[in-house]
């Protein structure tokens, strides 16, 4: 081997002599011994020592992980005599030691991705083994597992599946199944990775194969059922519930479901334990299960007839173990199906005329039936029924059953513990056990958390003898699962009893026990249930896998409510009265605090129920008034097209009149420019109106100015101001005088133009009045008409023009006055703030004049009383004069200083 792998290290430029190499040592290693011939004797011996042989070459190869990184390089030469046997060799080693191969090639560089590129390659040879190659490295290894799935392996196997023609293909098809398997079977991770790469839709064309099967080769059933398994792999009930839930939503979303279910009926067993899982606990794809109806004449529900299977013993037994695991999925978490399944046994849905069959008829038709097992399976089915739904056991209190013609009607309950008592009196065929146990279980769900129901059970008065007899007695192996279940019976009968019985009160059972069977004996048959090999094998999955109709004793979910229950019981056998009446008082306190908390859930989820449907209102108030309001910006914005639309057209009709107008006959002509005339004759009737008016606002403009002539006249000589403004004022006044002369000479003209139209207007009423209606020569009347209407057009024309001249003249006028009238304004502001100023000055010259004598006056009386007085009085000048001296001391005095 050392010699060998000196080879694949030295010679890789000889792609032959490495193939060579490459063979031997797959040889050398392999267990592949199917084309020796051996002896019956050899055969038993030789395989145990061809393994151990295999694997000790493989460990000497691979204790230098240099060897198996080699090997990876080689691997991913092209060449297809290095390449093949490579892959060969380590698949072969990955056979012999898995574990260790897997993470020596896990922790080298980039080798999972090399040996990923083997599914790319256009050699089906190769591609085919290193299909084979990465079944053996994703094997119980997560880690790798994840990195084949990251490196698009669902992608390139799916392809694969596909290009081979999916359940139509061969061995290869199988070998890729057996991949993705590997690939998702208990890896979350991938599955989420799966799903979320929409590869579950990729799924439903493998199942469009008809419901026929006749003439399928093995290989078609070998990739259906691989394809099955690998659905029921991610609806699996082991995997996490989120990750199982989106999975079966996405499969009823793509139409996966659908399909399943229109080859349910054909492809058997394995297609339905898929559909089971597809729609357990998901209540979209059973209320879609529940619809679907079987190809059958009448159709009928596939329930019903699925049921029919599961009752019918000529069946095979692995058919009815599916169909029942069907039903139990379809119920699981699902109180709508539960619901109608009871119905159908309840006296006012029963169908009178027993045309068809409905669920509930079939489930008691095999409770009743002789054969053991559909005895077991209706049982366990209509527990399943009941399953964690306190009002359907209380419903179904109310079945009522025709045992035989004559005899009244028997309750369902009654029935069954009539059945139980009775034991081994009827003929059955099957385990004698099995019966029993069944009908057991069913009553220990029933009963259990339904007080009502264990009320009714007490009230028949055989019952408590029967279960306490059974236990007491001491039996075999086979009967010691049915002593156990009846004190499972009777611990329920005693925990759940409210005491309405005075007979059958918690603490007279607990009494009975201790008399007849004794508490430790009691507690011991209990335990026998949890202890049996068969309870543990049931609690394992919830698919029921029996070996043999034998080893169909227990349920899956049975078993969880003896885990509950079994404490519970032991521990309430125990129980004095007084701590009986603790609890009972506790659990009352407890129904009170629970009744108020679901009323204050109820008033919260009916508020939340109010708001939501009044913020839907809202939105919808808002969504339509935001639509209101766009239709009636849109409207508006209509109008407004519609109204400029209108007035267009109007002013379109006013151009087409009067082109009309303008070119009618000579009849209608003539009245036109009369009326013509008479608009002109308005508007100079206007105009002149409008000259009287400025003539008179010019009159009262020249009163006012000879007004401020006079005024100006007036004022003195020293106001300046005055006087411009004064001289300015003249030259306007003297351009207004000019501005009106030449007004009135405009005005004298436009009157002698406006005699000139009325002489021409006179002349064509006189000759409108004298034609004659009907011309002779209407030629001449026409040149007449036409020479006419061309002067009176010219003459209009010039007399509009006349009169844009007046009004712009007019325009200007205004202007002027406008001017005028302003600076008169501020002349006379200007004036009287003068006059004002000239009447204050001289009021004060007036007042100082009186101060001024007002002091002399005082000075010359004073004077005259120091006169008189003998004191010397000096004159003014005097004064002033000494004033003068004292002063110049002063300086004088500050210069020394």
């Amino acid at each position: 081997m050392e010699h060998l792998i000196h080879v694949l290290q030295t010679d890789r430029s000889d792609s032959e002599i490495i193939g060579y190499a490459l063979d031997t040592l797959y040889n050398v290693i392999s267990n592949d011994l199917e084309e020796e011939e051996q002896d019956d004797s050899e055969e038993e011996n030789l395989p145990k020592q061809v393994d151990d042989l295999g694997s000790q070459f493989t460990e000497i190869f691979i204790k230098q992980q240099e060897n198996v990184t080699l090997l990876l390089t080689l691997v991913e030469e092209f060449d297809f005599h290095v390449r093949w046997p490579g892959v060969k060799l380590l698949t072969s080693l990955l056979k012999q030691q898995g574990p260790q191969v897997q993470q020596i090639i896990l922790v080298s560089p980039m080798g999972v991705s090399r040996l990923m590129d083997l599914l790319a390659d256009s050699r089906e040879v190769i591609r085919n083994d290193g299909v084979l190659l990465l079944q053996q490295l994703t094997k119980s290894n997560a880690a790798i597992q994840k990195i084949v799935a990251f490196e698009n392996a669902f992608e390139r196997l799916l392809d694969i599946i596909t290009e081979e023609g999916n359940s139509d293909g061969g061995i290869v098809v199988e070998d890729c199944l057996l991949l993705l398997q590997n690939l998702l079977k208990n890896n979350n991770s991938n599955q989420n990775f799966f799903k979320e790469g929409s590869y579950i839709q990729r799924m439903k064309p493998w199942f469009e194969v008809g419901d026929d099967n006749c003439g399928w080769s093995a290989q078609k059933v070998t990739n259906l059922h691989l394809m099955l398994q690998l659905v029921r792999v991610l609806v699996s009930p082991t995997n996490p519930p989120g990750a199982t839930s989106s999975c079966q939503k996405a499969m009823f979303h793509c139409g996966l479901l659908q399909q399943l279910c229109t080859i349910l009926m054909g492809t058997g067993v394995p297609t339905i334990n898929t559909v089971s899982e597809v729609i357990r606990g998901c209540q979209m794809n059973q209320d879609y299960f529940a619809s679907v109806n079987a190809p059958s004449n009448p159709p009928r529900p596939a329930i019903v007839v699925l049921l029919m299977s599961m009752v019918n013993e000529r069946q095979p037994f692995v058919l009815r173990c599916a169909v029942l695991y069907c039903f139990q999925c379809f119920l699981y978490k699902n109180q709508k199906g539960q619901g109608e399944i009871v119905s159908t046994l309840l006296p006012s849905t029963i169908d009178a005329t027993g045309n068809s069959v409905s669920a509930g008829q079939l489930l008691c038709g095999g409770l009743f039936s002789t054969d053991s097992l559909s005895n077991w399976c209706a049982a366990v089915a209509l527990a399943h029924a009941l399953q964690e739904n306190a009002t359907l056991k209380e419903q179904l209190l109310r079945v009522q059953l025709a045992t035989s013609i004559g005899n009244p009607p028997v309750s369902l309950l009654q029935q069954c513990t009539n059945i139980l008592s009775q034991g081994d009196k009827i003929d059955r065929r099957g385990s004698k056990v099995q019966t029993r146990v069944g009908l057991l279980m069913l009553l220990c769900t029933w009963l259990s958390n339904c007080s009502i129901a264990v009320t009714h059970f007490l009230h028949n008065p055989a019952n408590v003898p029967f279960l306490t007899g059974q236990i007491a007695e001491n039996l075999g192996e086979e009967e010691q699962l049915v002593q156990g279940l009846c004190a499972l019976l009777l611990g329920i009968s005693i925990y759940y009893n409210d005491n309405s019985l005075e007979n059958y009160r918690k603490e007279k059972l607990k009494q009975l026990i201790e008399k007849r069977i004794g508490r430790e004996n009691f507690i011991e048959k209990l335990g026998f249930i949890s202890k049996h090999e068969l309870y543990s094998r049931a609690a394992q999955k919830p698919q029921p896998s029996f070996s043999s109709p034998d080893h169909m004793m227990f349920d899956h979910e049975f078993t969880k409510l003896v885990k509950e229950l079994e404490g519970v019981i032991s521990k309430a056998i125990y129980k004095s009265s007084e701590e009986d009446k603790k609890e009972e008082e506790v659990k009352k306190t407890l129904e009170q605090h629970d009744n108020i908390v679901t009323h204050y859930k109820k008033v919260i989820r009916e508020q939340d129920q109010e708001l939501e449907e009044l913020k839907q209102r809202v939105n919808t108030l808002t969504s339509q008034n935001e639509q209101l309001q766009a239709t009636v910006t849109q409207q508006v914005s209509q109008i407004q097209q519609h109204k400029d639309q209108y007035n267009l057209l109007k002013v379109q009709l006013g151009k087409d009149t009067q082109h009309h107008n303008s070119h009618s006959d000579t009849f209608q002509m003539n009245g036109i420019q009369t009326e013509e005339v008479s608009k002109l004759k308005e508007e100079l009737e206007e105009w002149k109106n409008k000259h009287e008016l400025l003539q008179g606002q010019l009159k009262e403009k020249d009163s006012v100015i000879e007004k401020l002539k006079s005024s100006q006249l007036e004022m003195g000589t020293t106001e300046q101001s005055s006087q411009t403004s004064k001289s300015g004022g003249l030259e306007l006044n003297n351009e207004l005088q000019k501005e009106l002369e030449m007004l009135r000479s405009q005005i004298q003209l436009q009157s002698a133009e406006i005699s000139k139209l009325q002489i021409e207007n006179q002349k064509l009423q006189l000759m409108n009045t004298t034609a004659d209606p009907v011309l002779a020569d209407s030629c001449v009347a026409a040149v007449n008409n036409s020479e006419l209407e061309g002067q009176l057009q010219q003459e209009i024309k010039e007399l509009k023009n006349e009169v844009k001249a007046l009004s712009e003249e007019k325009e200007t006028l205004k202007q002027h006055l406008d001017s005028s009238s302003s600076t008169v304004a501020i002349l006379q502001d200007e004036k009287s703030k003068l006059q004002q100023e000239v009447a204050e000055s001289k009021k004060e010259q007036d007042d100082l004049l009186v101060l001024l004598a007002d002091q002399d006056q005082k000075l010359s009386a004073l004077k005259i009383k120091l006169k008189d007085l003998g004191v010397p009085v000096e004159d003014e000048d005097d004064i002033e004069s000494g004033d003068q001296g004292d002063e110049d001391e002063d300086g004088d005095e500050e210069e020394q200083d």
